[in-house]
């Protein structure tokens, strides 16, 4: 057997010692002290080795590894004439949701509109109605109000009404102890329009033979009663003049407690063109006057004798109400009264004012009753309603036809309730004469409504200008002349 000693093969116990080259020396020099340079400091035991090695070839290569994401799979494609199908289909839903709400807007607008106009209808026949109603006398002065704003200063409005306010003088037709005699009384008015109507109280004109009415710069006119109504102590007159200062005016619903009110009036028929201010103290004040009981505004505003049937003017210089009456004197106790003066509401005359100046007489409708409020403490104690108490029925008259009987409480007249007389009187300026309606009582504890044609309310005639008098006691003459004046021979 051949032996292996002879051969270049390395003997695996023992580490091949490879021979020294000078090139590899060049390559790994020692340093002097025999040793190889390394951070050990030993011989690298492949020093010696006759091949030099390329770390750059012999390092592996180490590449980052990304794994690569599997591609998703193509959906196969619709057919193109299902894709257009869903288009329509999509394009028909969208229309069809639009023209529902379309539809549906447009049936709600219809509707909206619908009622609009209705109401908008009714609110133009009610204005209608109303112009008409005061057409012939609608006031203002014909031209516009100072450039303030809405609200007048106290001084602003005397200037711009002064004009507009008339004193009234009347000669009156009294009976003296010795036979007839002449008195005379005074009051005031506004003028109602341009051609010479004018307003004043019937009080202030009762039993007048004639009436002076006198301007603000003293021009003098004669004056003719066209109408009158005594319940609500109104008076229209007729002057010939054209082109006056007629004054504005206004709605006293508009009024509210604390409003500034001003007075212009003929105070003790003496202190003409004599202005008062003051506020609104109270409204639906019930007043009792010498024929019935009218409602009325209470001002602090000084309201004097003189000053009634002049007008109340609120803050726009537009009339509100006709200065009326007033509280004076002493109470039981011994205290004096001031400051609590009344006045007509304007919005409840107006329609009154309207038939005195057409007809000469208020057309409104009559019941022919006489009636009293009812006692709320008697009311509460027999558990009976409060309305208007019927003390009598005329006979004939539209109540006694309609089956009303005294003794009778009425609550309601054509829809209106009825809780007190004044209430009464204003369901009442809703009709004509000759309209039917119903009316409620209660009569016994039980509520009985009825039909009922109202008449026409009777027309009041004005006391001739001019009547034959007895002749005056003589002062002096002769036997004849006395015995004549005591034998009216």
């Amino acid at each position: 057997m051949e032996s292996f000693e002879n051969q270049n093969y390395p003997n695996p116990e023992t580490p091949p010692q490879p021979p020294v080259d000078s090139a590899v020396e060049q390559h790994n020099p020692q340093d002097a002290a025999g040793t190889t340079s390394g951070a050990s400091g030993k011989n690298s035991p492949y020093a010696d080795s006759p091949f030099e090695v390329n770390p750059q070839r012999c390092a592996p290569e180490y590449n980052t590894y990304q794994p690569q994401t599997a591609p998703k799979p193509k959906k196969p494609r619709k057919p193109l004439g299902k894709r257009i199908l869903a288009c329509v289909l999509v394009v028909a839903l969208v229309a069809g949701g639009c023209l529902i709400t379309a539809y549906t807007m447009n049936e709600y607008w219809e509707e909206r509109s619908e009622a609009a106009i209705d109401r908008l209808t009714e609110k133009i026949d009610s204005l209608e109605k109303q112009i008409e109603q005061a057409a012939p006398f609608s006031g203002g002065s014909g031209h516009a109000l100072p450039d303030t704003g809405d609200v007048l200063t106290p001084s602003q409005l005397y200037a711009w009404n002064v004009n507009s306010v008339v004193a009234i003088s009347s000669t009156v037709q009294a009976s003296g102890m010795y036979g007839p005699a002449e008195a005379s009384s005074s009051g005031s008015g506004f003028i109602l329009s341009e051609d010479g109507y004018v307003v004043t109280n019937y009080h202030v004109i009762q039993d007048a033979v004639n009436i002076d009415v006198v301007m603000y710069d003293g021009t003098e006119y004669a004056a003719e009663v066209v109408g009158f109504d005594s319940t609500n102590d109104l008076a229209v007159l007729k002057i010939e003049a054209e082109d006056l200062p007629a004054a504005a005016l206004g709605s006293s619903s508009d009024l509210v407690i604390g409003d500034m009110v001003v007075a212009i009036g003929n105070p003790l028929g003496e202190l003409a063109a004599t202005q008062t201010v003051g506020y609104v103290s109270g409204i639906n004040r019930e007043v009792a006057t010498d024929s019935t009981i009218i409602n009325m505004i209470q001002t602090d505003a000084a309201i004097n004798p003189g000053n009634s049937g002049g007008p109340l003017f609120n803050m726009r210089g537009e009339v509100i109400g006709i200065t009326t009456a007033k509280y004076s004197g002493t109470t039981g106790s011994g205290a004096s009264i001031e400051g609590i003066g009344f006045a007509i509401p304007m919005d409840d005359v107006l329609p009154i004012i309207n038939d005195l100046v057409e007809h000469g007489y208020v057309t409104g409708g009559y019941l022919g009753v006489t009636v009293q409020n009812t006692d709320a403490d008697s009311a509460a104690m027999f558990g009976l309603p409060t309305g208007a108490y019927v003390l009598e029925v005329t006979e004939g008259g539209s109540a006694d036809r309609a089956g009303i009987q005294p003794k009778d409480i009425i609550t309601d007249l054509g829809g209106h309730k009825v809780s007190n007389i004044t209430e009464l009187t204003r369901a009442l300026r809703n009709f004509k004469g000759g309209d039917s309606t119903t009316v409620t009582v209660i009569r016994s504890g039980k509520e009985i409504t009825m039909d009922i044609t109202l008449d026409e309310k009777p027309q009041e005639l004005p006391t001739p200008a001019t009547q034959e008098t007895e002749p005056a006691m003589p002062s002096d003459g002769s036997y004849e002349d006395w015995f004549n004046w005591f034998f009216g021979g």
